[in-house]
């Protein structure tokens, strides 16, 4: 094989799959397309996770800034679910990871709100209010009254 997986990684994609499609099963970088493949399911986990932080930390702007709502706020947590719904449509053995990450993804978010909304952290929640459900829900979002 030319192309080194360090020097250039999309010439090596390239021959790596040129390879595989010639069936020349000794010329391919195995160790290398192992942890490219491994890698991929990674991403898509990490994927969810960033996804969901983000959906999290405008929820609670959302809630606990009222004065401050903004379509920008609102785009952003409808594109984070959009996005959480499409990486599971393409992986649906991921279907699960959201659940498994929620207050993980709550704990960054409440971080992330106390500094963007120069609240103190105590103001928000230690565990998260909100269940998966409706996080996830394209027509929910938290109201100053669910404080």
């Amino acid at each position: 094989m030319n192309a080194s997986h360090t020097r250039d990684f999309n010439l090596w994609i390239e021959q790596t799959a040129q390879l595989l499609r010639s069936h020349r099963w000794d010329e391919i970088d195995i160790e290398h397309l192992i942890e490219e493949v491994e890698g991929l399911g990674k991403s898509e986990r990490r994927a969810i996770t960033s996804q969901l932080t983000r959906l999290l930390l405008h929820l609670l702007k959302w809630q606990y800034q009222p004065q401050r709502r903004s379509d920008s706020w609102l785009d952003s947590i409808t594109d984070s679910r959009t996005q959480i719904e499409l990486v599971i449509l393409d992986s649906p053995s991921l279907k699960n990871y959201p659940k498994e990450q929620l207050e993980e993804s709550y704990q960054r978010a409440r971080r992330q709100a106390a500094k963007q909304t120069q609240m103190l952290i105590s103001i928000f929640p230690e565990e998260c209010p909100y269940s998966l459900e409706v996080v996830l829900d394209e027509d929910w979002l938290p109201e100053i009254s669910d404080i």
